[in-house]
């Protein structure tokens, strides 16, 4: 049920939900074009050890490619617990606490990914 403000300003009841929504679907087209290039480098990568694997980390397409899915895949699932955590956790200082943790979990997953990547990818 939308007010008629909220079908003028197509926003949802908490003025958040549809911009989340959208961003959810937007960061999964993202995931599911990148898939194909992950799998492929993540095949050339078995079997090598650090050297051969920052040979081909080493290729800025392949750390492109693979910073674009890293970004994609936590940007939404850092959306999605949020969305799981406002639905199903009701108490307001855990709901603060829990969305607060998610936050700082996804910042440094993406940072300890990105550098990772960034280190594998610069031969150092």
């Amino acid at each position: 049920m939308r007010t008629p403000l909220g079908r003028v300003r197509n926003l949802g009841s908490s003025h958040s939900g549809t911009s989340d929504f959208w961003r959810q679907r937007l960061t999964a087209v993202a995931m599911l074009l990148l898939i194909l290039p992950v799998i492929v480098v993540v095949m050339m990568l078995l079997g090598r050890n650090q050297a051969g694997a920052a040979q081909i980390l080493g290729s800025p397409l392949v750390a492109i490619i693979l910073l674009l899915f890293i970004v994609a895949s936590i940007w939404h699932m850092k959306i999605g617990m949020q969305v799981v955590i406002e639905d199903y956790v009701h108490g307001e200082m855990v709901k603060l606490a829990a969305i607060m943790a998610n936050n700082f979990f996804s910042v440094a997953v993406a940072l300890a990914s990105i550098y990772a990547i960034l280190k594998l990818s610069s031969g150092v």
